[in-house]
Order: C-alpha cells, then sequence, then structure tokens
C-alpha cells in the first residue's frame, strides 16, 4: 500500500545518483527501473519508491502522477 506522500515523492523527488542524477523518479526510463530491480534496489525509502515507480509505469499510470510534479 502507499500514501499520497508517495505518490509526491515520485512525482518531486529527483534520483540522487547514477546516469539519470537529478531526473525526477517519475521520469526514469522503465527499462533503468526494471534494470535496478533486477540488479538490486537501494535500501530504504528510495527502494521503496524506485519500485513505487516501476508499478506506476507499468500499469501506464504515469499521467496521474505527472501534474503533482508541480
Amino acid at each position: 500500500m502507499f500514501e499520497k506522500q508517495d505518490l509526491l515523492d515520485i512525482a518531486r523527488m529527483p534520483m540522487p545518483f547514477g546516469k539519470y542524477a537529478g531526473r525526477m523518479l517519475i521520469d526514469l526510463p522503465e527499462e533503468y527501473l526494471l534494470w535496478f530491480r533486477k540488479k538490486g534496489l537501494p535500501a530504504g525509502r528510495l527502494g521503496q519508491l524506485l519500485a513505487l515507480t516501476l508499478e506506476v509505469k507499468i500499469e501506464g499510470l504515469e499521467g496521474v502522477i505527472r501534474p503533482l510534479k508541480k
């Protein structure tokens, strides 16, 4: 389960490291999130948000998140 704050965070939180550092989590490519899941998501809050971001993308719900970026 997720909270409203989780949706706000994936819309507004930048990726803190790596190839896509600075890009908002919702803007990360699905392929990158799939690769990360295969390699092992980071522990803690970031890993949880990346997993949620991937689920949002798989379900085609990005349109619900994008308006929250403001």
